[in-house]
């Protein structure tokens, strides 16, 4: 006899004894397989059910190939209102199946009276990292191994739905040795290891620690031929899954699309990737080589197209501070990203990076697009939600790099961009507690060698501090942004600005001399910058040196002109309203923003409107409710 049992998920009540999908009093439209389907997915709610499973369920005697559950799948998300890029219900598992995502609650007659059982709850992955691979005979030529074997392990245990794979980029350097700190950062179970060396052979050996109670799991090793490292990377993977006594074991071989049959591609896509992490915009070039070395050797390299897409663009963004931008750069990174997605259609991380470089190429809704089908792809992964985040704007963004900080609270450029939403909001109170719980983890940072760093947040800070009249806050944040050490990327560009926040401080306390000196450094940091520009001339005439302001102005105007030419619309049109604000015409500026923001893609053009003190004057102007509307509307 079927159990009279009910399921309850969002908005939803399925009933197995009358066998129909409801939305409150509304029997929801769905096919018999649909409705199978559901109840085989919310049966094992929060945990992988194959297509093997589902071809067995739905087609027990029935030949049918894949697309009949593709067919059904969609189906049953068109009855749910899901989005297969943004799933709340139904989870795409890339190549193996299907996972009911949401919170499952179940009432029936075996549960008795009232009971009810949350089966997300029960179906809790346990969190892992993959830590380096120590290279225990310190052989020079093997240092390259360490993050690769730590990489390509952590990658094919993703596929273990029993696991949360935490990247060990956002761990503490303490982790590996101190329970204490692995267990601070939510780990349950961290893998260590090393390898070693000798002649044309190697040995590579791990262990899984339970870092809650220091007890080893589970030991690996592995011996053979240099050449066959990637045999012996699966051998690992086999033994630790094994020892853990997990349900699904990575399938396939090591030469699916996404990866190489050359070791020597192999190779220099890990020592790129180690360059690039270093954020040292004098390490690029050598990364970019790197990359094209791997190409070189294997020109279908999906991954190493990624690799080369990133350092190209990390490459343009070292300039995007300046009036003429490396465009061929950013050019030339989009082009790899899409050759990676057309050579691996299914790799999570080519349509991640695509978010990317779509995203500051002003492809927004491409971008987000290419964001939404990395986060589908490989739900669990913070790279591609931070990428997806940086793509959207508004809720989506917010949402997305809230669940970032939630997983890594140290990675400070989540608050920057989420406190931009908020400053576009007009609500300065939530952008600057953003931007101290973000410093708060800056002031805790004791590595030295800070992976993520703060670069930006007290620069954004001493904005809102301003825009408040906060002007001694104001100070300090920005003497704090020109004080930070490190030649990382994007330096020179917050430093430039920490100069121009500066200057304007100096201008409200009426210290002409010493606003002109800081804008002056901007210049020397960001040569034909408009703002800095604008700043030293309002500087300059209150010197009384109107000849020279004039002249500042003219350069301005020159480098507008060329922002324009060059097709970026929108940082000519918020440099023309400063310019004619600092010019007292405010009418004319508001209409320079009005223009903009009628005109703009959606995104988040004129979104420090509500902060940018050369606009100071515009907003005290009653006819700068419309903008501040325009602006928050946009950013919802």
């Amino acid at each position: 006899m079927t159990r009279d049992v009910t399921y309850r998920f969002g908005a939803f009540r399925l009933e197995r004894r009358a066998y129909r999908l409801m939305r409150d009093a509304h029997q929801v439209p769905l096919p018999p397989k649909g409705l199978d389907l559901l109840f085989l997915l919310v049966d094992a709610a929060g945990e992988l059910v194959t297509k093997a499973d589902i071809l067995a369920a739905l087609w027990a005697d029935v030949a049918v190939t894949d697309n009949a559950i593709t067919q059904v799948v969609s189906d049953l998300r068109r009855a749910l209102g899901d989005d297969a890029g943004t799933p709340a219900f139904v989870q795409t598992v890339p190549r193996r199946g299907y996972r009911f995502v949401a919170t499952v609650e179940v009432t029936g007659a075996d549960d008795g009276p009232g009971a009810v059982a949350s089966r997300r709850e029960a179906a809790s992955p346990r969190s892992i990292a993959v830590l380096d691979v120590a290279n225990v005979t310190g052989d020079a030529e093997t240092a390259w191994l360490a993050g690769g074997l730590a990489e390509t392990i952590a990658a094919d245990l993703r596929v273990v739905p029993e696991l949360r794979v935490v990247d060990r980029a956002m761990l503490p350097a303490t982790a590996g040795a101190d329970p204490e700190a692995a267990r601070a950062a939510g780990l349950d179970l961290a893998i260590v290891g090393g390898f070693q060396r000798a002649g044309a052979r190697l040995r590579v050996t791990a262990r899984v620690t339970d870092v809650h109670t220091g007890e080893t799991l589970v030991h690996a090793k592995a011996d053979g031929a240099f050449e066959d490292v990637f045999a012996l990377q699966d051998a690992i993977v086999r033994q630790l899954v094994a020892g853990l006594r997990l349900n699904v074991a990575p399938g396939g071989g090591r030469l699916r699309p996404r990866e190489t049959a050359s070791l020597e591609a192999y190779r220099a896509l890990h020592e790129g990737r180690l360059r690039l992490e270093s954020l040292d915009p004098d390490e690029i070039p050598a990364a970019i080589a790197a990359f094209e070395r791997a190409l070189a050797r294997d020109p279908g390299y999906a991954l190493a197209h990624c690799g080369l897409a990133h350092a190209r663009f990390w490459r343009f963004q070292a300039t995007r501070f300046r009036v003429t931008r490396a465009a061929d750069e950013l050019r030339r990174a989009v082009g790899h990203a899409e050759q990676a997605a057309a050579l691996d259609p299914d790799l999570a991380e080519a349509h991640a990076t695509r978010a990317f470089v779509l995203s500051a190429a002003g492809e927004g809704e491409a971008a987000v697009a290419a964001g939404r089908r990395a986060v589908a792809l490989e739900p669990g992964v913070w790279r591609h939600q931070f990428r997806l985040g940086i793509a959207a704007w508004g809720e989506e963004r917010r949402h997305h790099l809230a669940d970032v900080v939630a997983q890594f609270p140290r990675l400070a450029y989540a608050y920057f961009a989420t406190a931009m939403i908020d400053i576009a909001r007009g609500d300065l109170t939530a952008a600057r507690r953003v931007l101290d719980a973000g410093l708060a983890w800056r002031r805790v940072e004791t590595r030295g060698d800070e992976r993520f760093p703060s670069r930006g947040l007290h620069w954004l800070i001493g904005l809102v501090h301003l825009a408040e009249d906060r002007l001694d806050e104001a100070e300090r944040a920005f003497e704090a942004e020109r004080r930070a050490p490190g030649s990382r990327l994007f330096a020179d560009e917050f430093v430039a600005g920490a100069f121009e926040g500066l200057g304007m401080v100096r201008l409200a306390w009426q210290d002409a001399a010493g606003a002109n000196e800081a804008f002056t450094s901007a210049l020397d940091r960001a040569p034909g910058h408009p703002p800095a520009l604008i700043g030293r001339a309002l500087a300059r005439r209150a010197l009384g040196d109107d000849a020279r302001a004039t002249e500042d102005l003219d350069r301005a105007r020159e480098a507008i002109g060329m922002l324009r030419e060059a097709g970026r619309v929108a940082d000519a049109a918020i440099a023309e309203a400063q310019a004619l604000a600092s010019e007292g015409q405010i009418e004319s500026a508001l209409d320079a923003l009005r223009d903009l923001l009628a005109s703009a893609p959606p995104g988040h053009a004129g979104w420090m409107i509500p902060v940018d003190p050369l606009l100071a004057a515009v907003r005290r102007r009653s006819g700068y409710r419309g903008v501040a509307a325009r602006v928050a509307d946009r950013a919802r």
